[in-house]
């Protein structure tokens, strides 16, 4: 007798009724207001939707950064609506990788501390190595001991790029990864950013208001007001 197929091995996200809520009683503002959504392994999703539409709190739900109110949530295997805010920062650790339009490198460390640092924290005995690895992967070899203010948007990007990929993990998240930066620099941060996904075949979901980024991706989803308004195929 053959085993029944493990669907959910093949997803990286499975989510079902999300909700996501803010205060309580009359002040109550509901953000995401039943989000159904199945990422499978490997794909690369844009999201897209105005602003308001539930697009970055999605991302964070998502990633661990939020806990949900309500529904269900498998990430990366891991049952994410059931755990507590320690043990979602635990589930993320070495499996989910962000980036973020801001940046949010730590000032007072240098490009490879900042890459280095939370691999170490995490326990990786090779943090410092892979972190040089992944600096001159994006470019940067040469910029190991430069701090975040003596370089420009787009090296601050890469670098943290190589943050989010050197633990090698099996989900990228990116909020709009090119929302500083001009047009020609957003271009190469967009081509790096997919180069570092194929190389180990991350899920890439990326949060974005450009059509030509939305179109790099195997698939749209679009939010707005809190719900999916459309899933499809990118053209």
């Amino acid at each position: 007798m053959t085993s029944p197929i493990n669907t959910e091995s093949r997803n990286a996200i499975q989510a079902s009724n999300l909700t996501l809520s803010l205060g309580q009683g009359p002040a109550t503002v509901e953000i995401l207001r039943g989000i159904d959504l199945t990422v499978r392994n490997g794909e690369t999703l844009a999201l897209l939707g105005p602003s308001g539409s539930g697009k970055s709190s999605l991302m964070a739900v998502l990633s661990g950064l939020e806990r949900a109110s309500g529904g269900t949530l498998s990430v990366a295997g891991q049952d994410f609506a059931s755990l507590s805010e320690d043990d979602l920062a635990a589930a993320r650790r070495g499996r989910i990788g962000i980036v973020l339009q801001a940046f949010h490198l730590l000032p007072t460390m240098t490009a490879q501390e900042n890459v280095a640092t939370p691999m170490e924290l995490a326990g990786e005995a090779d943090a410092w190595p892979r972190a040089q690895a992944e600096l001159e992967a994006v470019g940067l070899g040469h910029r190991l001991t430069h701090y975040p203010t003596q370089l420009s948007g787009g090296e601050q990007q890469r670098v943290a790029i190589a943050r989010a990929t050197a633990p090698r993990p099996q989900l990228i998240f990116a909020d709009e990864p090119t929302g500083n930066l001009d047009a020609a620099t957003g271009h190469e941060i967009v081509e790096l950013l997919f180069a570092r996904r194929a190389e180990t075949d991350a899920t890439l979901v990326i949060i974005t208001h450009d059509p030509e980024l939305a179109e790099r991706c195997d698939r749209v989803v679009t939010l707005a007001d809190g719900l999916i308004a459309s899933d499809s195929a990118a053209p």
